[in-house]
């Protein structure tokens, strides 16, 4: 039985500490002061044969756990794609986790199916995605990008859910798309070697050109071309790569043409960024991860295809026990893809797009834009330094004009610190800084500051970094 009074105070004391982290979480520094191993070391090696109170277990939470969590709803956390896991989004996740609905088809819990769907919907008129496009969420974009192939190997092999891969199928994507694409690779079967990269331009873009002569030489050999992933807002530098030129060099050989938007996705709710998205009405499939940049806590990526029926064909098994209402509306989602287990992630993506509305996210994604482009600027202005990528969003890709050594050591001394939390990458062989700036609490005087480290750490690099 549910301990529910015990629970109410020490719930309450949680919505304190919650409310006053989302309010104060700078005072924590961004990344902790801690070894490999440390948490493992201070916890007990094994589970308490009696049970302990909810007060302890909070207690030990913040004593505990706590010194050990890298901030990702920290103002100054800039690595990979900064976030945030806003009021709504948090609230939400409460409410789902006690009601604890698994929806594992319509008639389980119809507000997880049919959530989902309104929530998407609106998020897809936003973005100005065709209506056609059918959409589901996933935890993660490589999920997300996983069925996309696997929907992209039903089209092109459609003996493979029965006998495993028939054809030489092949994929293409430029030599900047996510890791997640290899991976999806090969767990649909189609393996590293089958998957082409194409060489990207000078800027990181996929080229179209290059593109159709790998279709060309593969159909040649005996290959059938099975799928590109195309890019808007690559990880590296936020690249986009040319969708609607890509679309019309694969439409001819029916290859499905997948969109990896699961960051700069969110970009498109402007109307200035409208235009990058040509050619997705003759796409076969999205992804935009609006854990990413739309103030949704992780996780949750939502995933469109305007061919729902393929991904049904490719997918579809349903016992006796799982089935349901016969009616076309009592939509279920696990017919469309590999999780038959799914939370409530509906209820979030809900919440926050109703808390700010379309103009209050279009607002702050527009500041953050240009906290960004501040960053660009100083870049730009300090001969010391130079951009080392196109910043059309809100990452910032540049690096000092010395050797990866330095920049190596002010990447690191910038992330010891625990003050800034910044990432790195290789661009055309060189290390490079990056800056990715999304977090509803970061100000002007943040980036500033960082920019002010930035530049004391270049006078004081040591001189083995000289070269």
């Amino acid at each position: 039985m549910h301990d529910v009074e015990s629970f109410r105070p020490v719930a309450r004391e949680a919505i304190e500490w919650i409310a006053d982290y989302l309010a104060n979480s700078r005072r924590y520094p961004v990344t902790p002061r801690m070894n490999p191993g440390d948490l493992i070391d201070r916890l007990p090696a094994h589970g308490p044969e009696v049970g302990e109170p909810l007060a302890q277990l909070l207690a030990d939470f913040e004593t505990q756990i706590l010194p050990a969590v890298g901030h990702w709803n920290h103002p100054r956390f800039f690595n990979y794609f900064s976030s945030t896991g806003s009021v709504p989004g948090v609230l939400a996740e409460m409410l789902a986790a006690a009601l604890n609905s698994n929806g594992l088809n319509w008639v389980a819990t119809p507000a997880v199916s049919e959530l989902e769907q309104v929530a998407l919907a609106w998020l897809r008129q936003w973005s100005g995605l065709p209506d056609d496009y059918f959409g589901q969420i996933f935890d993660t974009a490589s999920i997300s990008t996983l069925h996309a192939l696997a929907a992209a190997r039903e089209m092109a092999d459609p003996d493979s859910r029965r006998l495993g891969l028939t054809k030489r199928l092949r994929v293409y994507c430029s030599d900047q798309a996510h890791s997640s694409v290899d991976k999806a690779a090969i767990a649909v079967g189609i393996g590293l070697d089958n998957l082409v990269k194409i060489p990207s331009d000078a800027e990181f873009r996929l080229q179209p050109a290059l593109l159709r002569q790998a279709i060309d030489d593969d159909l040649a050999a005996g290959y059938t071309p099975c799928a590109v992933v195309s890019t808007l807002g690559s990880t590296s530098t936020t690249s986009v790569d040319p969708i609607a030129e890509i679309v019309a060099i694969a439409e001819p050989h029916n290859v499905w043409v997948h969109i990896d938007a699961a960051y700069a996705g969110a970009a498109l709710l402007l109307p200035e960024f409208q235009a990058l998205i040509q050619g997705a009405e003759r796409a076969h499939s999205y992804v935009v991860n609006p854990h990413k940049w739309l103030f949704v806590p992780v996780d949750c990526s939502a995933f469109y295809t305007r061919f729902p029926e393929i991904l049904r064909r490719a997918f579809s098994v349903t016992p006796e026990y799982l089935r349901t209402s016969a009616d076309p509306r009592a939509v279920s989602l696990m017919d469309y893809g590999i999780p038959l287990g799914r939370r409530f992630r509906g209820l979030k993506l809900w919440f926050v797009l109703r808390y700010f509305g379309r103009q209050g996210l279009i607002e702050e994604l527009r500041r953050q834009i240009e906290l960004a482009q501040s960053l660009r600027r100083y870049v730009e202005s300090d001969p010391r330094f130079e951009l080392a990528a196109p910043a059309p969003f809100s990452t910032v890709c540049f690096r000092k004009k010395t050797t990866a050594a330095e920049n190596r050591w002010i990447a690191a001394e910038i992330n010891r610190s625990g003050d800034f939390f910044i990432s790195q990458t290789i661009l055309r062989g060189e290390f490079t800084l990056r800056v990715a700036i999304g977090n509803l609490a970061t100000t002007q005087s943040d980036v500033d500051a960082l920019w002010e480290r930035v530049t004391a750490l270049s006078e004081l690099a040591p001189a083995h970094c000289a070269g």
